[in-house]
This record gives structure tokens, sequence and C-alpha cells, in this order.
């Protein structure tokens, strides 16, 4: 099983990146589940959500305290919130900055990799919302889950025109990262 813990922000779509992800994982023929974890916490505020991905069901109902992959979509909350705590030491952190791994100083075992996800999404979708080219991102340094899985998914909970920009964000930051061009260490 290959878990999954995403931090943001309240209002940057990390909840909806979650079920994105689960249902790109259940289109491509394997068993998951996401949720957040959130109090009464108010746009602006520290946010979690968490994925599970496996090839047979899923029992596990906790929170995911050492997860596989972590991914980032506000990188001030290093620093200000432990979003690295329980990362696996062969793990994988994906962080929204135009910034290189080495210019963070991420004091980390785990393998740090950035794209520049809220740059893409103002230019392809026209906003600064990067939870679905965070999704492209993390197809594309894992290949957990198929990037056309996550356009489906994307397509289907965005229909129309906002639908397909969003999948373009996706595609753009998939094939950043599988062509080396998003940082890495």
């Amino acid at each position: 099983m290959k878990e999954i813990r995403i931090h943001g922000r309240g209002g940057q779509g990390v909840v909806t990146a979650a079920e994105l992800l689960a249902v790109a994982a259940f289109e491509d023929g394997k068993y998951a589940q996401a949720f957040p974890a959130f109090g009464s916490e108010r746009m602006g505020a520290p946010v979690q959500a968490f994925v599970r991905i496996d090839e047979k069901k899923i029992r596990a109902r906790n929170q995911v305290r050492h997860p596989d992959y972590l991914i980032i979509q506000d990188p001030t909350l290093i620093g200000t919130v432990d979003v690295f705590q329980g990362l696996k030491k062969d793990g994988l952190a994906i962080i929204d900055t135009e910034k290189r791994p080495e210019e963070l100083a991420i004091d980390v075992e785990a393998q740090i990799k950035t794209i520049p996800a809220s740059k893409i999404a103002l230019e392809v979708i026209g906003k600064a919302i990067q939870n679905t080219t965070l999704m492209g991102a993390f197809a594309g340094a894992t290949g957990l889950i198929s990037v056309e899985a996550i356009k489906r998914s994307v397509r289907e909970h965005f229909p129309g025109p906002v639908g397909e920009k969003n999948a373009q964000a996706v595609q753009r930051a998939y094939e950043m990262m599988k062509g080396g061009n998003g940082g890495g260490n």
C-alpha cells in the first residue's frame, strides 16, 4: 500500500486533490481512499488530506502518519508546520515552488522534487490554484497513477472548459516531471 499526505492551506483545494487522486487510482484499477483532516479551520489555515492506494482492499482508516509521498501545495508551510514528519527515508516530497530543492535547505533523507505548479496553473488555467497541476507532477514523478486517469478524473470533476484547462495543466506538469525538468535531489 502507498500512502500520500497532502499539505496546503484552506482554499487551495487540498481535499479536492486527494479525491481526484483516489478517483484516478480507481480508474487505473486500484483500490483507493481519500479523506481530509481538519477541524474548524478557515480560509488560509493549514489543512491536510490523505490518500491510500493499493492493489487490494484497504482496511486502514487512520490518518497517514508515515507517508511514502508528500505533496506540499504551499511552501510557506515549511518551517511553520512539520510537513515532513514521518516521511519515509525512501519517500518523495513534491513541493510547489520555483526554487530548486537545494535552495530550500530541507534536511530529510527522502527525495525532494520541486515544480512551479502555481505558475503553470496561472499560465494555463488563469488562476494560481495548483492542486490539479500537482496531481500531474505526482503522476510524472511516481508512475503510481497514469496521467490519463488523472486527466479523466479532473475532466469529470470540472466539466467543460475549466476541466480542459486543468487537464492541460496536469499534462504540462506531468511532462515536466517525466522530462526531468522538475527539480530534484
